[in-house]
């Protein structure tokens, strides 16, 4: 394990020190949760637009329950394994880019990964029959977010590799658990409907 460990620290002085001040600015940008708010509008107008409200309704409350969930499960594991960042690391902190404005304590493993990927797969196999582009283009974006927080000094490599992971595995549950819900549900108002 401390091999791992070494290799994960090594990973991420190569990746971070890649970076340089021009382009500081655009991975702020990229690591800012607010940023992407404009994106996601126009996301739940898609669903909206393939759902109507009642399945609408549903699936953004799973969205929002999934996120919810990978958010705590990632505190549970921060507050559990107590790794420090980067940038709270002595040993590092003097040789590493420390671009984020703020840093937090623990960072095992990124909630920004695991939302962003839990995100990008459950809205990509919601809407890839209308939006075939969509999944690629969810997965890409979540891995800009994921490289971003490796850019501004605050994950470790291993941090964003497990995020991304857990995220990919929470998006695929959850959009399970959303396609039985909506089954079950609508089909059950169907039938009320008919009798």
């Amino acid at each position: 394990m401390d091999q791992i460990i070494a290799w994960d620290r090594e990973i991420f002085l190569l990746l971070n020190q890649l970076g340089n001040s021009s382009w500081d600015g655009f991975w702020l940008t990229a690591t800012n949760r607010l940023t992407f708010v404009p994106m996601y509008l126009l996301l739940l107008f898609l669903m909206y637009r393939k759902m109507g409200w009642p399945r609408f309704l549903m699936t953004t409350a799973t969205i929002a329950l999934m996120i919810l969930f990978t958010d705590q499960v990632t505190n549970i594991f921060k507050y559990g394994f107590e790794r420090l960042r980067p940038c709270r690391d002595p040993e590092l902190v003097h040789i590493m880019r420390v671009v984020a404005d703020r840093c937090g304590l623990y960072g095992f493993f990124s909630a920004h990964a695991s939302n962003s990927m839990a995100t990008a797969i459950f809205l990509g196999i919601t809407l890839r029959a209308n939006y075939k582009w969509l999944p690629s283009t969810l997965i890409i974006w979540s891995l800009i977010v994921a490289y971003s927080r490796i850019y501004v000094g605050v994950h470790f490599p291993l941090d964003i590799l497990c995020g991304l992971l857990f995220g990919m595995l929470s998006g695929w549950i959850f959009y399970q658990i959303n396609s039985r819900l909506n089954r079950r549900f609508f089909s059950y108002i169907l039938v009320s409907a008919e009798q």
